[in-house]
């Protein structure tokens, strides 16, 4: 690390009179806890030749919480110091009153490392990266004379937090995280398309900026942007499709995955709300949420509420077995938390949040799925999507996706759109493969305003009857 370690109760609070704050705050409530937070983060962008971004963000802060039942007091300052403690004390008491609840039992579990205590950033001067930036935008260009513009960023953040509990635990974590990112427009005959690719994780940034990665990464980019220069407008009408592995994920993410979360389902807003038991997919599809994987993006050694995280089963052969919960929500529904207490920053009450979110791998040969592919997408590549949360209804934008016809893939098309709903896509799944992949480690999930790092994963997948958006007759 660069500066110290981050020790509040070393450099700001007495740890014994913050602990006994904490108590007095939450005398009466359910649960709750002070959440202490230091963040920096650095972001370059090159851009059309030229450094475009620089930016740095360091802040520091502590959020304190009290829970009563459904109601819940949060107060929070970038002040970390006993007076602003007290204040926030006096301001989380007011939602919970005299209360008359019962602390709930101290978080369980052995809390593991998943990622080194490093800055990303290290040893790597900012010189360097823009050097680096500049050698990416050459080698793009270098590399195809419809090159006519590329944009390469290069972001590394780490946050390290302490979460005190009321009866004296205290949990912390070191989190870095590292990305590095191209995207290059190509034109030919007036006509201009982009690909973008990139890759990153909780690692340093030096294995990302060495060259077979970066390069690999602009080559990728340039490949995507010149399948799309050669695209055709995309059909309209009622498909099968095949997702490719990896990357497609983020629609089973979004489609399906925030419909997992306890809080929706607690309040009966989700469309798998009063299903548990029941089948919700065909058999063979087990969908997982996993913290527990070194390195990943959507890890975490520790949940922000003090919890170890884990490897739930969401759904299993089919059947929805659970759903991802903080300990709020867990307790409200009568079950465990599963490790998924998560904020954006100490300036936000946690939620159920995903972590890495994937489909585990069938038995079928990627290759057989798309030969079985009458008349039909094959789609590899996405990008933005909406989903409404009560019904499971989505509308992703693919882009990369080719048509294909009695299992050829056939011409590239431009403009498909993915309109369906979550539920009823997992009951139409035809065939799994046996090719299960991570995303590279570009996910951010948003909800309710809150921004956090995620995972996604998926094997090669055949759906039927989706419709696709498009222009084509």
């Amino acid at each position: 690390m660069t500066d110290s370690p981050f020790s509040p109760f070393e450099t700001h609070l007495d740890r014994n009179r913050a602990l006994q704050i904490l108590k007095d705050a939450l005398a009466g409530a359910d649960d709750g806890e002070l959440f202490l937070e230091r963040s920096r983060a650095e972001t370059l962008v090159f851009d059309d030749g030229r450094l475009r971004t620089a930016s740095y963000d360091a802040e520091q802060g502590f959020g304190l919480r009290a829970v009563g039942g459904e109601v819940t007091g949060y107060a929070h300052s970038t002040e970390i110091d006993e007076t602003a403690l007290r204040k926030a004390a006096e301001t989380v008491r007011l939602a919970v009153g005299d209360g008359g609840g019962t602390l709930a039992l101290p978080p369980s579990g052995r809390i593991t490392p998943l990622y080194a205590a490093i800055d990303p950033a290290e040893g790597i001067s900012f010189a360097a990266r823009v050097a680096l930036l500049r050698e990416i935008d050459a080698f793009a260009r270098d590399l195809d004379p419809r090159v006519v513009q590329v944009s390469a960023s290069i972001s590394t953040s780490v946050q390290e937090v302490a979460i005190l509990r009321p009866e004296g635990g205290l949990a912390t974590d070191i989190r870095p995280m590292a990305r590095i990112n191209v995207s290059v427009i190509v034109e030919s005959n007036s006509r201009r398309e982009s690909g973008n690719a990139g890759g990153g994780g909780r690692i340093p940034l030096d294995g990302l900026i060495a060259p077979e990665n970066w390069q690999a990464q602009v080559r990728e980019a340039l490949r995507i942007a010149l399948v799309n220069l050669r695209s055709v407008p995309a059909p309209a009408g009622v498909f099968d499709v095949v997702l490719g592995p990896g990357w497609p994920g983020i629609l089973l993410h979004e489609a399906v995955g925030h419909g997992l979360e306890g809080d929706f389902n607690r309040k009966g807003h989700s469309a798998f709300a009063g299903l548990l038991g029941s089948r919700v997919a065909s058999p063979g599809v087990t969908v997982i949420d996993d913290g527990t994987i070194p390195d990943r993006r959507g890890s975490i050694s520790v949940d922000d509420e003090g919890n170890a995280p884990a490897r739930n089963v969401l759904i299993e052969d089919g059947i929805l077995v659970g759903y991802m919960q903080d300990r709020q929500n867990a307790r409200l529904m009568g079950v465990e938390p599963t490790g998924n207490g998560r904020r954006q920053s100490y300036a936000h009450a946690p939620m159920p949040r995903m972590t890495n979110t994937f489909m585990l791998a069938g038995q079928d040969d990627p290759s057989a799925i798309l030969a079985d592919l009458k008349d039909g997408i094959y789609a590899v590549g996405f990008g933005g999507g909406q989903v409404d949360i009560t019904n499971g209804k989505f509308v992703f934008s693919c882009t990369e996706a080719y048509r294909v016809k009695n299992g050829v893939v056939g011409d590239p098309i431009r403009g498909a759109t993915l309109i369906g709903d979550g539920a009823t896509a997992l009951q139409h799944i035809r065939a799994i493969g046996n090719d299960l992949a991570l995303d590279p480690g570009i996910g951010n999930c948003g909800k309710q305003g809150q921004w956090v790092p995620v995972g996604v994963g998926l094997p090669s997948l055949m759906i039927g009857g989706l419709t696709i958006g498009g222009s084509a007759a």
